[in-house]
């Protein structure tokens, strides 16, 4: 059964964020809150954790997966990024807007557009979230908590441990939160696209 720690949504205790961290580095899936809504989430090169969470969200091998960063510097390692692309992204960040980008040498093949070798970045406007990437020091791989059937995330945390609290490790009570998804942004041209509208007003 999964871990459950209910987390001050304003001021996070440290001790659960730290906890939260080790459960993370201990090849952990976590649900977690964003400022768009309940997510799943692992480590980058957590590739059992990351098929755990295809398991779940019963999806196929073509999802893109969000990598989550606590900020600009985070974005710039994991994906090429000119000038004009920078400033654009440091006018929305932190906010509920997943950028597709072209994705660096850093980022594994696996989590990869296997076509067009792009990513989606995000960097949420979440105390609890930015609290977890700043402790951990990396970013996470994440996807939106919809369940196989569902069209819109679990936002109850009590529903979440129902639900697939024996499927993961850690589950962290930020409180109710929305249920929409982020704005999505194609980068990868001569000028942005919005390709799905969500939360994040553009």
């Amino acid at each position: 059964m999964a871990q459950f720690f209910k987390i001050h949504p304003d001021n996070p205790q440290k001790r659960l964020i730290t906890q939260s961290v080790e459960i993370l580095r201990n090849q952990g899936v976590i649900a977690y809150p964003t400022d768009s809504s309940y997510a799943l989430g692992c480590l980058l090169d957590n590739k059992s954790a990351l098929e755990r969470i295809s398991r779940i969200r019963g999806l196929d091998k073509n999802h893109l997966f969000t990598i989550i960063c606590a900020d600009l510097t985070g974005l710039g390692l994991l994906a090429r990024l000119d000038n004009s692309v920078f400033r654009l992204i440091k006018s929305y960040i932190p906010g509920p807007y997943t950028f597709i980008l072209k994705a660096s040498k850093e980022v594994p093949r696996r989590i990869q557009n296997n076509k067009r070798s792009t990513i989606g970045l995000r960097v949420p406007d979440n105390t609890i979230c930015k609290m977890l990437l700043e402790a951990i020091g990396e970013p996470i791989l994440s996807t939106s908590l919809i369940l196989p059937g569902d069209d819109l995330p679990l936002f109850d945390p009590d529903e979440i441990d129902e639900k697939i609290g024996n499927q993961i490790d850690l589950i962290i009570d930020g409180g109710m939160i929305g249920v929409e998804t982020t704005t999505v942004i194609d980068m990868t041209g001569n000028e942005p696209i919005i390709i799905r509208t969500g939360k994040g007003v553009v």
